[in-house]
Formats: C-alpha cells, structure tokens, sequence
C-alpha cells in the first residue's frame, strides 16, 4: 500500500510536469489535440492535457533577417548582374505561419528571389543601378501581397549589391570620365564668355564715361568761350561809347594792349635769342600815357593833361642832324 502511494505520487509529479509548458518571450506555441490545432499559447506558463493535447510548432514571432544569395540576373538590355539583398519580415500569425505554408524560410526566400528576376528584368542596365529604391519598393509591394496569407508581414527589403561585368565597368568608367571632361570644357566656355562680356561691357561703359566726359568738357569750354565773347564784346561796346562821346583814350588803350601782347610774344619764341625793337617802339610810351589819361578820367580827374612827347632819339653814325629832328 505504501508503494502504491509513492507511485501515484509520482506519477501525479510527471503529469503535472507534462500538462505545465513555459513559452519564452518572442514565441508562440501552436497546441494541437489529437494532431489537431485547437489554440496558441502565449509567452508565460501554459496547461495543457497530457497524452490529449500536444505543442505543435514553436513560431518566432520576433522581426527576423533572410539573406538572399546571389543571383545572376539578365536585364532588359541583355547585361548579365550579379543581386543581393536581405528581408526583413515579421511573424503576425503564428497559426498561418505554421500550417498555411511547409516552410516559411524558404518559401520567403523563392518568393523574393523570382520576383527579383522579374522586377529587374524588366529594367536597363542603368536603371538598375541608379533606381534601387524603386527596386525595392516594387519588390516590398508585391512580396508583401503574397505572404499576407501566411500571417506574415514583409517589413523591408534592401538589395546589398549590384556587380556589372568588369568589361561594363570599365566602359561606365571610360563614359563617366567623358561625361566629367565634356561639362569640364563647357564650364570652361562658359567662364570664357562670362568673362568676354563682362570685358565688353566694362570696355562698353569706359567709353560711355569717356564720351560723356568729353561732352562736358566741350561744354564747358564752348561756355568758357561764350562768357569770354561776352566780355570782349561788352568791351568793344564800352569802347565804341567812349570814342562816340569824343574821348579816343579808350581807342589808344586797345591798341597798346594788342603792342603789348605782341612784344610778348617775340619774348617768349623759343627761336628767338635777341629781340631788336624797331624805332617806333618809342610811340609805345605814349601809348601807355594815353592809358594814364583814360585810367584818369576812368576816376573823374576833370582837367587831363597832354600825353608826354617822346624822348629824343640818339643820332646814328650816318644820319644828319636834320633827319633826327624829322623823326
């Protein structure tokens, strides 16, 4: 009876050891019922029916990372490319993603890897290269779509690498530096004729300042010109006045003036050394008296005086006597 006790004691401990399961965090257990699927255990402790009820499959229901080997790809202009990429996808039921596909992994991993064919085959070689984000998001969109009904949701895909032939890189490389070269000389044109205009146009507006200087400058000067025509020919009116009221000390004023101003200008000929006087120089003094005279009654002097004879002139060594007094 004793043993029978401990028995029963035991075998209570193994049952209750059996109908007990743990889940961990990040899973799902699927429990079955005689090989049928009846409900899904979440994380924690979990009672089940012994030899009844069983743990079907353990789903990860955490975001996981497929790796999509390398595959060579034919594009639509006939260049054969080397693709990788990655998944990243999510478990959302784990009673679909156990029982409505054999293998989730590899059926995830085909499924990309044809569709990569098919979205890729349908580009050039340069859209290749430069639209993977539309790659991606074409590839996201329908991948997605079709493991809707595994429970599982596609969160990202990203293609790794795109490898061309060496022959293409190279050519890339040789149309790239060209392409570089020819913008290179059109820069350099360009800055060329920037630099062209802005030396004609600087050239442009030197000339227009040029211009407008001397159109002021023979303004000025037609106006200088004006005012001294003015002034000679307000003195020629004083003078013509003075000489009509009968005083000729004006007139003898105007041309001791001009006998001045030709003196001077035999004084100042670079050509000439010595300057002989001819003999009626001598009258040239009494020019200048005349000058007093007029600058006299210029200030009201009422009773002018005659204007100075000459001084005597030196008999030369051929000359009489009597032609000294004619003179």
């Amino acid at each position: 009876m004793e043993y029978l006790v401990i028995t029963l004691a035991v075998l209570g401990i193994v049952y209750v050891m059996m109908a007990v399961k743990m889940v961990r965090q990040g899973y799902q257990y699927t429990i079955e019922r005689f090989g049928k699927f009846t409900t899904v255990a979440q994380p924690g402790l979990t009672l089940i029916f012994p030899f009844i009820d069983r743990v079907g499959r353990k789903v990860n229901m955490m975001e996981q990372v497929l790796d999509i080997p390398g595959q060579e790809i034919i594009t639509k202009d006939n260049a054969m490319v080397a693709v990788d990429g990655v998944v990243f996808f999510q478990v959302l039921d784990a009673a679909k993603a156990a029982y409505e596909v054999s293998d989730l992994y590899l059926a995830v991993m085909q499924l990309t890897t044809t569709n990569l064919r098919t979205v890729m085959g349908s580009m050039d070689l340069d859209e290749t290269l430069s639209k993977r984000d539309e790659i991606n998001g074409r590839l996201l969109s329908i991948i997605d779509l079709a493991t809707e009904a595994w429970g599982v949701k596609i969160t990202r895909i990203e293609l790794k690498d795109i490898r061309p032939p060496a022959d293409i890189v190279n050519a890339m490389t040789r149309q790239m530096k060209a392409e570089r070269e020819k913008r290179a000389t059109i820069l350099e044109s360009e800055a060329a004729r920037q630099n062209d205009i802005n030396r004609a146009e600087g050239q442009k507006q030197s000339q227009i300042l040029e211009a407008e200087g001397r159109k002021e400058a023979a303004f000025r000067d037609a106006e200088a010109r004006e005012r001294s025509a003015q002034a000679e020919a307000e003195a020629t009116r004083l003078v013509s006045t003075a000489i009509e009221n009968g005083s000729s000390q004006s007139l003898n004023y105007f041309i001791a003036q001009k006998y001045v101003e030709a003196v001077g200008l035999f004084a100042t000929s670079p050509n000439a050394k010595t300057i002989l006087f001819p003999v009626e120089a001598t009258q040239l003094i009494g020019t200048l008296g005349g000058i007093g005279e007029l600058a006299r009654e210029a200030f009201g002097d009422a009773a002018p005086k005659p204007p100075t004879p000459p001084a005597p002139r030196r008999r030369g060594p051929f000359e009489g006597p009597a032609e000294v007094a004619g003179q």
